[in-house]
């Protein structure tokens, strides 16, 4: 297996729409939607979102993972993460998580004690308590030495999208079609 950071245009788009599909479900509403436009329309415009596949040996992409900076360009959170496939031996977001806190300045969030040991048998070898009761997991390669210095990771404010889509329909419809051919597309491959 390796990691695939996805650049091209459309299979960016491609895997973002199966992102945001795969992590909020077909009962989401539009929040599948609304998290494909703004981070379409306003992260990967300002540069500070990243799309990346765990692929097989046949290329064929198994996971993944949106990552976003921190305010401050340092650092990197993961913020949706799917399965593609599903294994009870291997976890593939964990294993591409694995691959990316080897190497890059990667932030995660446990919300349980078992979330933080899943980190953990992972890499993510240092950890501080959150300000809502979270813990915070840092890799060797993050900048932060302490919690006052951890950064959140930039995000997308769905219910401004939300107004927009309402006050202008033409603009809902330009996003719900995107979202649609870029979930059709979704490349075999990668």
């Amino acid at each position: 297996m390796r990691v695939v950071h996805v650049n091209e245009h459309d299979q960016r788009e491609a895997c973002l729409a199966r992102l945001c599909a795969e992590a909020f479900g077909t009962q989401a509403g539009l929040t599948p939607l609304l998290r494909f436009a703004g981070v379409t329309g306003v992260l990967f415009e300002q540069q500070a979102a990243r799309v990346l596949a765990l692929v097989d040996k046949d290329s064929r992409p198994v996971a993944l993972i949106l990552l976003v900076l921190d305010q401050a360009g340092k650092g990197m959170t993961p913020v949706l993460k799917a399965d593609l496939e599903h294994s009870p031996a291997l976890e593939p977001g964990l294993w591409l998580i694995r691959e990316l806190a080897g190497h890059a300045p990667l932030r995660v969030d446990a919300a349980t004690p078992a979330d933080e040991q899943r980190y953990r048998g992972v890499g993510i070898t240092r950890w501080f308590d959150g300000a809502q009761g979270e813990r915070i997991g840092l890799s060797g390669q993050h900048p932060a030495t302490s919690a006052s210095e951890i950064l959140s990771p930039l995000r997308v404010d769905d219910e401004a999208i939300a107004q927009s889509f309402k006050q202008d329909r033409q603009l809902f419809e330009t996003y719900k079609q995107r979202f649609v051919d870029a979930l059709a597309r979704f490349p075999a491959r990668l």
